[in-house]
């Protein structure tokens, strides 16, 4: 009789007791000056957490488990932390070099790669433990090492990755992980950042230092690099350039690339057939990060200073600005919820993160978040290249 009420009880409990919470709705706010980031959720459009001791966030980007359960942070002074979404906590840190800006996760989740500036090269740990496994240095010439910038995931366990001083494309294959197999590619002078198609398919690089794009055909890369969009860059007069675009935030909506011209007051738009340029869009300054929400109807642009206040929306269609919105001061970041029914949208010096409704362009929610710069959401980590 004892027995069946304590079995009775237990069954009651275990009916009471929370379900597992899932993590598509969830994702991290890099907070800029402190080391932490804010565990946010957007279906509430709350946060629930920081998650403090992350080291130099300056510049920082944050990959995720296939889960989404488990936020890799890539910090500026080297750091390599992983965060438990769920349980609001630091679970392992390492310092991996002296100066980093980025990284990625394999195809299959179980990797985790490491761009550098210092050394200059690329690194790869085990994604559960974050053992060091093996590493490609981006020696160009003897006693010569290249900064790495652009690193992208690709199908195949394959990375794709720029190096800035070499003026090359590298593309390793990590199917042995710790035996990596690297191809060489000439791209141009100054890769500067790089972006994946979404299919995975061409990886693009921009070049500081021409009047081009380096494209490279990952089907096809025993054909090498060609160049596309020539006379992009930084058009006819070499022109002051305040802050340097960030090509993952190029946009394909439909059969066109949305991209920021270098130095420019312009978004070009190139048609991913022919890779031409087909038009220029006159905005309101120097454009950052040109992103199209996921229904590719409207895509939309933030500026360097000292017009860093403002986002402005062009209409695909029309290809024509119809509206302009001041978010707050030195707006850093945009990122769109899953469906992209909002976009969140941080302004650093107002230490607040923003959210609009993108079908009616209303101002739904302000969060209050110390120095906010990028917004990261879990369902990145179905994506490639992110």
């Amino acid at each position: 009789m004892k027995s069946s009420a304590l079995l009775l009880a237990a069954l009651l409990l275990s009916a009471c007791a929370p379900l597992p919470r899932g993590t598509n709705d969830l994702g991290l706010v890099i907070e800029r000056s402190s080391g932490s980031v804010a565990v946010v959720e957007t279906s509430r459009r709350r946060q629930l957490a920081r998650i403090h001791g992350l080291g130099d966030l300056s510049h920082a980007h944050v990959t995720y488990s296939r889960d989404g359960r488990y936020g890799y942070v890539f910090g500026r002074d080297g750091g390599l932390s992983k965060v438990d979404l769920l349980r609001h906590r630091l679970v392992h840190r390492i310092m991996q070099s002296g100066n980093a800006i980025g990284g990625s996760i394999s195809q299959d989740g179980r990797l985790i790669v490491v761009q550098n500036y210092e050394p200059g090269g690329i690194k790869v740990f085990d994604a559960d433990t974050l053992d060091f496994i093996s590493e490609v240095p981006a020696e160009y010439a003897p006693g010569k090492r290249a900064k790495v910038v652009g690193l992208a995931d690709l199908p195949g366990q394959k990375f794709a990755y720029s190096l800035f001083e070499a003026g090359e494309i590298w593309l390793t294959d990590l199917s042995d992980p710790r035996q990596p197999k690297t191809q060489r590619f000439h791209a141009g002078r100054q890769p500067y950042d790089a972006m994946v198609t979404p299919d995975g398919r061409h990886y693009i690089a921009g070049l500081f230092g021409e009047d081009a794009l380096a494209m490279l055909d990952l089907w096809h890369p025993e054909n090498g690099t060609q160049k596309i969009l020539p006379g992009y860059g930084k058009g006819e007069q070499p022109l002051p350039v305040f802050k340097m675009p960030h090509l993952r935030g190029w946009s394909v909506a439909g059969q066109r690339l949305f991209l920021p011209a270098i130095g420019r007051h312009e978004v070009l738009v190139a048609h991913t057939g022919s890779w031409t340029e087909s038009n220029r869009i006159p905005v309101l300054g120097q454009p950052v990060f040109v992103m199209a929400q996921p229904d590719g109807r409207r895509i939309w642009v933030n500026f360097a200073f000292p017009d860093n206040d403002k986002v402005q929306i062009i209409d695909v269609d029309t290809l024509q600005v119809t509206h302009t919105l001041s978010p707050g001061k030195a707006v850093l970041h945009m990122e769109f919820t899953p469906r992209g029914e909002a976009v969140w949208i941080s302004a650093r010096d107002d230490n607040t993160v923003t959210i609009y409704d993108t079908r009616s362009l209303a101002l739904i929610n302000t969060l209050s978040i110390p120095r906010p710069s990028g917004i990261f959401f879990t369902h990145r980590s179905n994506r490639i290249g992110f």
